[in-house]
């Protein structure tokens, strides 16, 4: 079983980058610092995960959320009520918000959740910052209750053992960004929601913009157009390069797709910010989280 020594050991891993399995009152959870690009990204590469859905942040207690997003009085009122427990719920991102923008699949709201089990606790505790956590389990498998459940699909760089999950199903998600919608079912009854509210939840909107894990991916649109496996930028637009096509702007000189990915929304926004006509993006690789960032860059280059 796990130890304070185990902890120690196990927050200064994800300080520094790495992938940590810990078990939460719901199923255990792939943990990285929120806050490194990189270490969000390879979460994705772990889990074989095939587009970037938002994931779940995990913090130690309501104030440490409370810093990250913007609460409703809906939100609130859940959050005084059911936390620490099986329940997310997704708000506004605040401004000065630190989690890597890949965690949001850059979208402007965030999942947060707080966890009721006390090594989960411990662990946010000695890291000291947000940490994103989906299910420790490769993309599409059952979801891991004990650590040997994870031991059969992942690699991380260390497992913290918990014994079985107490809830067994992933958090209930509402999200908060409108009227309360219920857009995951999970560890947390509807009922026992809606109680708290003293009214109904409404249902996610079929079609509309997904904001937490187990739902359909939108499209990262930026304000410039975008131009697809381009050789070079033409007059008036800004190069994305990958690997050896260079320019100021590379997602990874190195041809690296888990450095790609972290660094894909950022470069983004980057750029957009200088106000190009259109934004030229060199041919990305299609294997292992390359699916992904040519997933996310099709969508972003849709027609709008």
């Amino acid at each position: 079983m796990t130890s304070a020594n185990d902890i120690a050991t196990a927050a200064a891993l994800i300080l520094a980058g790495g992938l940590v399995a810990f078990p939460t009152e719901t199923v255990y959870g792939l943990g990285a610092d929120a806050t490194q690009d990189h270490a969000v990204a390879k979460i994705y590469a772990a889990k074989g995960r095939p587009q970037f859905n938002p994931l779940i942040t995990h913090v130690v207690d309501v104030e440490a959320a409370f810093a990250l997003g913007k609460f409703s009085a809906d939100a609130l009122k859940l959050a005084a009520r059911f936390w620490p427990g099986p329940l997310t719920l997704v708000v506004p991102r605040r401004a000065d918000c630190p989690v890597s923008l890949l965690a949001s699949a850059g979208l402007p709201s965030l999942a947060l959740r707080v966890p009721a089990h006390p090594i989960a606790l411990e662990l946010l505790r000695a890291v000291g910052r947000p940490v994103v956590a989906p299910s420790a389990n490769p993309s599409g498998r059952i979801s891991p209750t004990t650590a040997a459940h994870v031991r059969a699909g992942l690699t991380p760089d260390m497992i913290l053992d918990g014994g079985a999950c107490a809830v067994g199903v992933e958090s209930t998600v509402v999200s908060l960004l409108d009227r309360p919608r219920l857009l995951r079912p999970g560890g947390l009854a509807r009922e026992t929601i809606e109680s708290a509210l003293g009214f109904a939840l409404e249902d996610a909107e079929t079609g509309g913009a997904l904001h937490s894990p187990g739902q359909l991916e939108s499209h990262y649109a930026p304000h410039a157009e975008m131009r697809l496996n381009a050789v070079q930028a033409e007059v008036g637009e800004v190069y994305l390069g990958f690997g050896a096509s260079g320019g100021a702007h590379n997602l990874s000189p190195s041809g690296d797709v888990v450095e790609a990915a972290a660094n894909l929304f950022r470069m983004l926004h980057e750029i957009d910010a200088l106000k190009p006509k259109c934004i030229a993006v060199a041919p990305i690789p299609h294997s292992g989280l390359g699916e992904a960032i040519n997933d996310r860059l099709k969508r972003a280059a849709a027609p709008r």
